[in-house]
């Protein structure tokens, strides 16, 4: 019988093509599975085989629990009891217990069989699927085997891969039996069916086919550097050479337009801007705005966002149908743009001189004349005007010496007065809050601080919303949030 073990696992390894180990863990589990058939009971049961002799044995176990923590009488023992059997054994240690092993010829039974096979199946797909990855193939060419709600199976070799809905190229109709590209988008281990999960939407995929068109690129001539994709309409991709001799866009375009138009053919008529990579944001956004022609560009470092100045001819060029060029061009250079007239631009500055004027004039207790050299001068708050450094200050030719000290006093007295004000509204607006249980005073103050002035106001957050806003962990912001919302319950039960 021991030679029938064997000889069985030796030939669904063979078969198959997994390790024999695979094969020994399925068989243990089978055999596992007919012998506790003996019991009424829900027992533990384990085979233990030997890889060399296919000799095997069966044992029942009981883990080692205190005393008092029995649940399952049929699975764990008491640690008095288990000391009787094993003087040295621990808690969480198991006491087995040798048991007559079932009879090989007769485990015929049809739920053993499933569990080898089913065992077999899953280390299969695995080895498949291991072996697919070690190639390092992110772009999967296949054959639509199925359909599945709306998702396309693809066939590629020996793997299997969904293409879903959401990831094919909107209004392209696909149909069994069609062959398809698709880039490997991710992998999902925990799917029952494919866990080659595919898109054709996916930025990466137009940097893809570009690769397999342009061999440049895969010889480290030139660069992909970023892409961006409405899909089925319009994308953008921004290159870069390696070489100076080597033209990145006339490269990607191609004899003719032969290599864009192999791209475009393969994206459903998706047409591709290829834009000219620059280190420099401003020079970059230009770039990627192409064809229309910018006037002027203003940078805005903090909030990371540039004002576009255009003409009255460029506007809707610029904008594209539907905001889709600017849309694009935004995300592929990663900067926030607002496009706008020089019309709008003129009374956008206006405004902004304006508001900046009355600040200066209102707490620094000077006149417009004074407030607009400030302004001229490109200072834009309180803190500039207290601590830039003073030859900096001393350079602007319509202060002294005396006005720019004078000017340095106000602005820091004007700041501290803010900062107490401030303390003082933060201190008395934290006293709604430091009533909730579990709130403490630096929580309190800074969520007041961040404008969360009452329960109410803390009440109307999400959890993620509070732990952005103060470090803590998601169990206490919870907490916080419903304490805030128990009045909303109270008056509920009341109705």
């Amino acid at each position: 019988m021991t030679r029938e073990v064997l000889l069985l696992v030796d030939a669904l390894a063979r078969e198959k093509n997994v390790e024999k180990d695979i094969v020994f863990i399925a068989l243990e589990l089978a055999l596992a599975s007919a012998t506790k058939k003996r019991f009424h009971e829900d027992a533990d049961v384990r085979v233990s085989i030997d890889h060399q002799t296919g000799d095997y044995q069966s044992l029942r176990r009981w883990q080692v629990v205190a005393d008092d923590a029995v649940e399952e009488p049929a699975r764990q023992i008491p640690l008095s009891e288990a000391l009787q059997r094993n003087p040295e054994i621990q808690l969480d240690e198991f006491v087995e217990e040798v048991l007559e092993p079932v009879e090989f010829g007769r485990i015929g039974a049809q739920a053993a069989k499933q569990v080898i096979f089913q065992k077999i199946r899953d280390a299969e797909r695995e080895q498949i699927l291991s072996d697919f990855l070690e190639r390092k193939e992110y772009m999967v060419t296949g054959t639509i085997k199925r359909m599945e709600r709306g998702n396309a199976i693809i066939e590629s070799g020996r793997v299997e891969a969904a293409l879903p809905r959401d990831q094919m190229i909107p209004k392209e109709n696909l149909r069994v039996g069609d062959r398809v590209r698709a880039y490997l988008y991710k992998i999902d281990r925990t799917a029952r069916g494919p866990q080659l999960i595919l898109s054709r939407i996916a930025p990466e995929f137009l940097v893809k086919l570009f690769e397999l068109e342009v061999p440049e690129i895969e010889e480290g001539l030139l660069e992909i550097k970023v892409a961006a994709r409405d899909p089925g309409s319009r994308a953008k991709i921004a290159v870069k050479s390696h070489d100076q001799r080597v033209d990145p866009i006339g490269t990607c375009v191609g004899m003719r337009g032969s290599r864009v138009q192999a791209v475009t053919g393969e994206l459903a008529g998706e047409r591709v801007d290829i834009i000219l990579w620059s280190d420099d944001p401003a020079t970059f956004v230009i770039n990627a705005l192409a064809p229309a022609e910018i006037s002027s560009i203003l940078v805005d470092e903090e909030k990371h966002s540039m004002d576009i100045v255009v003409d009255e001819d460029n506007l809707a060029q610029a904008i594209g149908r539907g905001g889709q060029n600017v849309r694009l061009a935004s995300e592929l250079t990663g900067w926030e743009l607002n496009i706008m007239t020089m019309e709008e631009s003129q009374a956008k500055n206006e405004e902004e001189f304006s508001v900046l004027r009355h600040l200066f004039m209102e707490k620094l207790d000077v006149d417009e004349e004074v407030a607009d050299i400030l302004v001229q001068e490109g200072f834009t708050t309180l803190e500039e005007v207290a601590y830039v450094p003073l030859n900096e200050m001393l350079e602007i030719e319509a202060f002294d010496e005396q006005t720019v000290n004078e000017l340095r006093t106000r602005a820091r007295n004007a700041l501290l007065t803010e900062a107490i004000f401030s303390e003082e509204k933060v201190e008395n607006i934290a006293e709604d809050l430091l009533s909730l249980e579990g709130m403490d005073s630096q929580t309190a103050r800074e969520l007041a601080a961040k404008g969360v002035n009452t329960q109410e106001d803390l009440a109307d957050l999400a959890v993620d919303d509070l732990i952005e806003m103060v470090e803590m962990d998601a169990e206490r912001a919870r907490q916080l949030i419903m304490a805030a919302r128990a009045p909303w319950f109270a008056s509920a039960d009341r109705a």
